[in-house]
């Protein structure tokens, strides 16, 4: 008999959790985990439908970096009613724990249930309610959210692929599997229980499938519900934690010093402990830490009042980020916890950070680099804050008449042995059959607390050491914050210039481009290698392939000079995949060769060689190359798909399909190597096109069905792939010398849908520009070129393939909306801009996004409230669907003198605020009530928001400028200007 999986929420209905299907019971009942799915009922609260013009949000301040978005749809609007929705759910449960993952929302883990404790040591949030939080725009609170290549996971709210795995240990895994919609990088992430255990494990696979160095950062985002008794624990060496990007530091646990606007040491002063931020309760503003420079490998929350927690557990090598995240203990972070369930509270987030410490934090993957790890979670019962933890126990102390012992196990443990010791010597010893669940707790009342010799110990029955506690020895000394860079011409040497430059480009930096630092080197030094080959590897990912190659070729010129073997070969490689893109084979195999000489680049090097061969027919060259690499570099997926695909070329097909299937053991879910083994995937364009771009790297005959495959599968959340995947066929039946069937492929492009088609990447890129060296006046192709190379910093060349567009007649809102954003922001033609807008509207008339778009124009060009007001007044039915435009409209009301209309608008509807946006319908209710001279007075809950006690810092800077360190930035970033010197 299970524990119920249930505990009573105030004002909410409970989740109903099913039972476990009859045919798991007498797996279940003789203590091996299982796994099914079955839907769950949640009461959702849906994210609309995204919007259909691409957002070019590169400067948008997002968690400290870029929150650009594109080729992603953004989703603007979240529906104000909810009802009963079924979603996909996969359930995982042993004797000890139960789980529900959710696939159709990134695969997080939605509840996390101790059966013993009867205790969710995650956030059980009962409603489905997204905020406008994450990268994309929905995001949701509660469970665990897997966070990569960047925060918030551009795909948290898309669905992954699954499958179940029973190992062979007994463990069941429940495996998920996303395709990075940005640069297409692939991660698995295993959700793992194993026989008598409460440890909740998640393997993780990064794998870089693109032939360009990426960076990534991986965050868990554990949500934890809290309330006053609630207190989040770190390891004892933990003395400073930072803000983000550490642009500020404070002590910890007791902050010493302002910190988010807090004077806490203030506070303490009238209320002693009232400085002690690992208590929600202490802290009333939204606030981030992270930990600093600890050299521990656990942390965890817990709640006092219920006698329970959970510990996070990896080891810090790879796994050194430990944070804290909190809306706040007051109205302001109350009224977000509303936007964001119905009933259940308040949350923290305790979030794990691996391969970074800090946001923003960056690290690199290597093309074709895997990265594999573990993260823990356990549950623990009521032993206090973890003072220290391993995947097997956990041990809290306490002191004040001697020191007390509290052990915790995550499984079984018949005879163990509790002790405490001091020098060495055990003092005081218990021998006692453990189970997860129930503390065991061992006192010796002699003892000091203080005591630096003082250890406490849990060993098996065997002896082996299971956690172990000893106080622990730090320093005061404080860590160093980070500093803004000076400009580039107050920089003494080009090597930091280049540096700096690097930095700005490592970790997406939001306002600050890294060409004015690389630029300022070259012009001090004009043949500086390390520079040269960062601009022409920019200038190779937006398609700029000449200018990369003579930029690689001078880096060539002067690190060759001396030396033919030189110790760094990323400017081969980097010749080698320019080559490649200009059809230049047989130099660009040369270039590969050589940089398969350093070992930094020979897995990389080898499998484009290898590649390119298998293209030009060279079978067992290519096999060679292969022989060189497996079994000696790292592993990479990519590699045993191309000798898949050359030994089936060889006639070798049994050997072929041995390898593939040998290649699902290590990732269950990879795309590719499932349609080479004839298996079932999903008919989703993006993995469709995933794999058709791999087998045509390879040569393989297998692409151009499945572009064909991915062309007339539907549209979704993450884009229309579409137009793209009709003018990727043209190109490769193009090369074959099929140009009467590239030709209807083209046609059939120009004839689709072409809404929230926004093509990227290279492959694309290439397609649309060999369509146009066909056909110069297909209007379509000059169209979605023009938005890739937009997103891509080339913006004036994007602008030139609009007005093409436009030119041959083709006539579509988004084509002239973004034809008027260039106006503005690239050539500075305001007139023409204006032209453009007003030209989309006419064909548009009740878009809201449009008209929005066309009054921030508006105010920028100067014209006066009166005007403004004129022109939307007409159209307040349109304008009452944004909020944002709502809020304009409002703010032109009370400039009029019409302030009681505005105050009448602010009570007749809900808003809902966005991440970095709070405070614009605040701000109106106060204006209004001014304005009619009312008292202040708090907002009503329908406004979202809620008055903040302190001010935060202010991201622009009184001259105009923004913070360096800005974390978020609420304004529309759509309507920048460019200067000669911008784009790539």
């Amino acid at each position: 008999m299970t524990a119920d999986p249930t505990i009573a929420v105030p004002e909410l209905a409970q989740l109903t959790l099913p039972d476990v299907p009859e045919e798991l019971r007498a797996d279940l009942e003789a203590g091996r985990p299982v796994a099914w799915s079955e839907p769950l009922t949640i009461r959702t609260y849906e994210a609309e439908t995204p919007s259909e013009y691409p957002m070019y949000l590169d400067q948008r301040v997002y968690q400290g970096s870029s929150g650009r978005v594109y080729p992603l749809p953004f989703t603007e609007r979240i529906a104000d009613e909810a009802h009963d929705r079924q979603w996909q759910a996969i359930h995982l449960e042993n004797r000890y724990v139960r789980l529900v993952v959710l696939p159709e929302l990134g695969g997080r883990i939605h509840i996390g249930y101790d059966k013993t404790t009867g205790y969710d040591f995650f956030y059980r949030n009962n409603v489905i309610k997204p905020a406008l939080v994450g990268l994309a725009g929905p995001w949701i609170s509660g469970g665990v959210e897997f966070n990569w290549p960047q925060h918030h996971r551009p795909a948290t709210y898309l669905p992954v692929e699954t499958a179940l795995e029973r190992g062979d240990d007994g463990s069941m895994t429940v495996w998920c599997a996303d395709h990075d919609p940005f640069t297409r990088m692939a991660a698995h992430h295993g959700v793992r229980l194993r026989p008598d255990s409460t440890v909740v494990e998640l393997a993780v696979r990064l794998h870089n499938r693109t032939s360009e160095r990426q960076t990534f950062l991986w965050w868990a985002n554990v949500a934890a519900r809290v309330h006053d008794d609630y207190q989040s624990f770190f390891p004892e060496d933990v003395r400073y934690v930072a803000d983000h990007a550490r642009r500020a530091i404070t002590a910890f646990p007791a902050a010493d010093r302002p910190y988010y606007g807090v004077d806490y040491p203030a506070l303490a002063e009238a209320h002693p402990g009232a400085d002690r931020i690992d208590w929600y309760r202490n802290i009333p503003v939204p606030t981030s830490y992270m930990i600093v420079d600890s050299q521990q490998d656990f942390f965890g929350g817990y709640d006092h009042a219920a006698g329970a927690g959970f510990v996070h557990w990896a080891e810090r090598r790879l796994s050194p980020g430990k944070k804290q995240w909190t809306w706040g203990d007051a109205p302001f972070g109350h009224a977000w916890d509303a936007q964001l369930t119905d009933g259940d509270g308040p949350y923290v987030e305790l979030m794990a950070g691996v391969y970074t410490d800090n946001q923003p934090d960056f690290s690199w993957l290597l093309p074709g680099e895997t990265k594999v790890f573990t993260q823990h979670w356990f549950p623990i019962p009521a032993i206090g804050p973890a003072r220290q933890a391993t995947p097997d126990a956990a041990v809290g102390i306490t002191t004040g008449a001697g020191v007390e012992a509290l052990f915790a196990v995550t499984s079984p443990q018949p005879d163990a042995v509790v002790r405490i010791l001091r020098g060495g010597e055990v003092v005081e010893s218990r021998t006692v059959a453990m189970v997860p669940g129930v503390p065991v707790s061992v006192t010796a009342p002699t003892l000091s607390g203080d005591d630096p010799e003082v250890a406490a110990e849990l060993v098996d029955a065997s002896g082996h050491l299971l956690v172990r506690w000893a106080p622990t020895r730090t320093t005061d000394e404080e860590p160093w914050v980070a500093t803004e860079p000076p400009a580039p011409e107050e920089i003494a040497s080009v090597e930091e210039l280049y540096l700096t430059g690097l930095h700005l480009e490592q970790f997406r930096h939001p306002t600050r481009s890294p060409l004015a630092y690389w630029e300022e080197a070259l012009r001090r030094d004009p043949g500086d290698v390390r520079t040269n080959l960062a601009l022409a590897s920019r200038e190779h990912r937006a398609g700029s392939y000449a200018a990369a190659l003579a930029r690689v070729e001078l880096a060539l010129d002067r690190l060759t000079r001396r030396n033919a073997n030189p110790a760094d070969a990323e400017a081969y490689y980097l010749a080698g995949l320019i080559l490649t893109r200009l059809g230049r084979d047989e130099e660009a195999e040369r270039h590969l060769g050589k940089a398969g000489w350093d070992g930094t680049w020979a897995a990389a090097a080898g499998y484009e060689l290898a590649a390119s061969l298998s293209r030009r027919g060279r079978l067992r060259a290519a096999l060679r190359v292969l022989d060189t690499l497996d079994g000696v570099v790292g592993h990479d997926s990519r590699r045993a798909v191309l000798r898949a695909v050359l030994l089936r070329r060889s006639d070798r097909t049994a050997e072929a399909d041995a390898l593939l299937r040998a290649e699902l053991v290590a990732e269950p879910l990879n795309v590719a190597v499932r349609v080479l083994l004839g298996q079932p995937v999903a008919e989703d364009a993006g993995l469709l096109l995933d794999v058709a771009l791999e087998l045509r790297a390879c040569g393989a005959d297998d692409a151009l069905h499945l572009f064909l495959r991915a062309a007339a599968a539907a549209p979704t959340d993450a884009g229309n792939l579409g137009p793209v995947a009709h003018y990727l066929a043209a190109q490769l039946l193009d090369r074959r010398g099929d140009s009467d069937g590239a030709a209807r492929e083209r046609a059939a492009a120009r004839a689709s849908d072409l809404t929230r088609a926004f093509p990227s990447g290279l492959d694309a890129h290439d397609a649309l520009v060999a369509a146009l060296e066909v056909d110069e006046g297909d209007a379509v192709a000059h169209f979605l070129l023009g938005m890739l190379l937009y997103s891509s910093g080339r913006r004036a060349d994007a602008q030139h393939h609009w007005e093409a567009a436009l030119e041959l007649g083709l006539r579509d809102p988004v084509l002239l909306r973004n034809a008027a954003l260039a106006a503005y922001a690239v050539a500075h033609d305001d007139g023409t801009a204006w032209r453009r807008y007003e030209e989309a509207r006419a064909l548009a008339p009740a878009d809201a996004r449009l008209l929005y778009e066309q009054d921030q124009l508006a105010a920028r060009l100067g014209q006066s409230p009166a005007e403004r007001l004129a022109r939307l007044e007409p159209l307040a039915e349109v304008v009452l669907r944004r909020d944002d435009l709502t809020i304009e409209y409002l703010g032109l009301l009370i400039a009029e003198g019409r302030a009681a209309e505005a105050l009448e608008i602010l009570l007749s509807r809900p808003f809902h605020p966005w991440e970095g946006g709070e405070g614009r319908a605040l701000a109106t209710w106060d204006a209004a009530r001014e304005a009619l001279g009312l008292p202040l007075a708090d907002p009503p809950a329908s406004l979202g928001e809620a008055r903040p006690r302190y001010t935060a810092p202010a991201p622009v800077r009184d001259d105009g400028t923004t913070d360096y360190f800005a974390t978020s930035l609420p304004e529309l970033l759509l309507f920048t200007r460019e200067s000669a010197g911008d784009g790539v």
